[in-house]
């Protein structure tokens, strides 16, 4: 993998019998010892790339981290209820992430996440998500 390479982001997220996919394209470049995944997604007033993503990704642990229109950290790891938050103009509030699956595949700039997790709101489950995010090298042509 070069430093940065240019990837298509598949997400579907499902929280009860809704589910949601998104079609992104973004960055993944290495640093120190993880894999950081950039992209950029519509925000609640739907305007394209109001809010930005990263994904921090280590074997162990999924770190989503988002600014902009949102701001909001979340910590996902197997076994594990990691604190986080949640602000936007309208709100703000602690949250816990209890993580019952994560799944981390990765080759080069290819791969397959899988995390499952309950999300807890003040000191009360609010939903159960299950995430799964595909990441594909962005193909060049040349013609030489």
């Amino acid at each position: 993998m070069s430093d940065t390479s240019r990837v298509l982001i598949t997400i579907n997220s499902r929280q009860g019998e809704e589910t949601v996919e998104q079609t992104l394209a973004g960055q993944l470049f290495r640093k120190d010892k993880a894999l950081y995944l950039r992209y950029e997604e519509p925000g609640a007033s739907g305007n394209p790339g109001s809010v930005r993503t990263l994904l921090k990704i280590t074997q162990e642990e999924l770190k989503v981290i988002r600014h902009g229109e949102v701001e909001s950290e979340q910590s996902f790891r197997l076994g594990s209820s990691l604190p986080g938050f949640y602000r936007s103009p309208y709100t703000r509030f602690t949250l816990v992430t209890h993580t019952r699956e994560l799944s981390i595949r990765m080759e080069g700039s290819a791969g397959e996440i899988f995390w499952a997790y309950e999300l807890e709101v003040h000191d009360a489950i609010s939903g159960q998500f299950a995430v799964s995010l595909t990441i594909q090298e962005e193909v060049n042509r040349h013609d030489d």
